[in-house]
């Protein structure tokens, strides 16, 4: 990356479509310029079900960067659940071109495109290669061999596939926006250096982010990525279980979530009574106690740690996984959700505490993450995005009006 680099990373996820704009400063860190959501319903299981709705979050979270940045955007990366994603461990050894001057920057780059070439299925796609260990000809493991003195080095790396047709259409949307995709990269791998404090980056990690409507598993040996998948089951699952057993409101049902939110019924201090103001049946304000809300909450999230437990032992993972780090805004505000992941996992299960977490909005979290991750690239010469100085009227703006039109004449 270089001084200056403008990088705009894209979440869409099942609520929401968030935007982050952020540049590389004098010291190599990523200062936010702005960044912009727009509320989103296309999204279903993490399906795209309705394109013109994604066009239409995705094109207002954009113009709303432009009117506050004063730029005209031209393209971005984009992050993909791990529902989407195949990884290939691979690894090549290279003869060094000057092994009296030591490996060049462009041996490594060479290596790392010799590295991708692997048999792809026709259904799916290569959208990134994630360079891991390097080892020299004397075994010595690095982390940057450039300079170094060999005659030949191996490199072990993670060839990124994705489903072909989810690309073209992330691919369809952007275009129809008047943007180009930078990259794609999938969620858990973009959100681990910013979730994960500095020893659980070298530990054998199982990263769980569990969202509005979906939960995205990622399973890193070290620097490993090892495997990423997602479930369609979220947040938005235990609000509803609350509004169908209660027979109230799904807003009503969201609220009791955030104010009573713990996991375990074993947990509760209180068993308070509690009124609820929406009932559709004959008993208006009807009265329950607080545990009849917890217990409907703990169902869920058991089921949520059930799926996950039978996912990592059928893949045969468990065993490799020594802690469990949770993040994403559908679990982290339900106390006790920790614990309650043990007991279902029999792993060690904490709240992420990584240090930049606390810093970023948990909405921006994952699109954060990503300019992040695309920052830290190794061997690459530019980052940027494609962006100009902002014109009188961008093309996003006219992508909007033409939706309304569309939509709303």
């Amino acid at each position: 990356m270089a001084i200056g680099d403008i990088i705009v990373g894209i979440d869409i996820g099942t609520s929401k479509v968030c935007t982050v704009v952020g540049e590389v400063n004098n010291f190599g860190q990523i200062e936010i310029i702005c960044n912009t959501s727009y509320k989103c319903s296309g999204l279903k299981k993490g399906k795209i079900i309705n394109e013109e709705e994604v066009m239409l979050s995705l094109a207002k979270t954009i113009k709303d960067a432009e009117d506050e940045t004063n730029l005209k955007i031209n393209s971005a990366y984009v992050t993909i659940p791990g529902k989407y994603i195949t990884i290939v461990q691979n690894s090549i050894t290279r003869e060094v071109k000057d092994k009296y001057a030591g490996i060049s920057l462009r041996d490594v780059q060479n290596a790392i495109m010799q590295v991708k070439d692997i048999e792809v299925p026709e259904s799916d796609t290569l959208i990134d290669i994630v360079p891991d260990k390097i080892t020299l000809e004397n075994g010595t493991v690095v982390t940057d061999p450039v300079g170094s003195l060999s005659s030949s080095f191996t490199i072990s790396a993670q060839v990124i596939l994705a489903e072909r047709n989810y690309v073209r259409q992330l691919n369809g949307i952007f275009k129809k926006v008047g943007l180009e995709i930078d990259g794609i990269v999938p969620i858990t791998l973009a959100e681990r250096n910013l979730v994960l404090d500095k020893n659980e980056l070298h530990d054998n990690i199982m990263l769980l982010d569990i969202g509005a409507g979906n939960t995205d598993i990622g399973v890193f040996e070290g620097s490993t990525f090892l495997y990423t998948n997602s479930i369609p089951v979220g947040g938005d699952n235990i609000t509803k279980d609350i509004a169908l057993v209660l027979n109230i409101s799904e807003e009503e049902a969201d609220k009791l979530k955030r104010q009573y939110g713990l996991a375990l019924k074993s947990f509760i201090d209180n068993d308070n009574d509690i009124i609820l103001n929406t009932c559709k049946d004959n008993s208006k304000n009807k009265i329950i106690k607080s545990s009849e809300l917890i217990e409907i909450i703990e169902a869920r999230i058991e089921e949520i740690f059930s799926i996950i437990n039978k996912e990592i032992t059928s893949n045969g993972l468990k065993q490799k996984i020594n802690n469990v780090i949770l993040t994403g805004q559908g679990i982290v505000n339900i106390n006790k959700s920790d614990v309650a992941g043990k007991i279902n996992l029999n792993i060690p299960v904490k709240i992420s505490t990584g240090r930049a977490i606390s810093t970023v909005k948990p909405a921006y979290r994952t699109s954060y993450s990503l300019v992040r991750y695309i920052a830290a690239r190794p061997f690459t010469k530019t980052v940027s995005s494609s962006i100009d100085t902002q014109s009188d009227e961008s093309i996003v703006k006219i992508v909007i009006d033409r939706i309304k039109e569309f939509f709303y004449s």
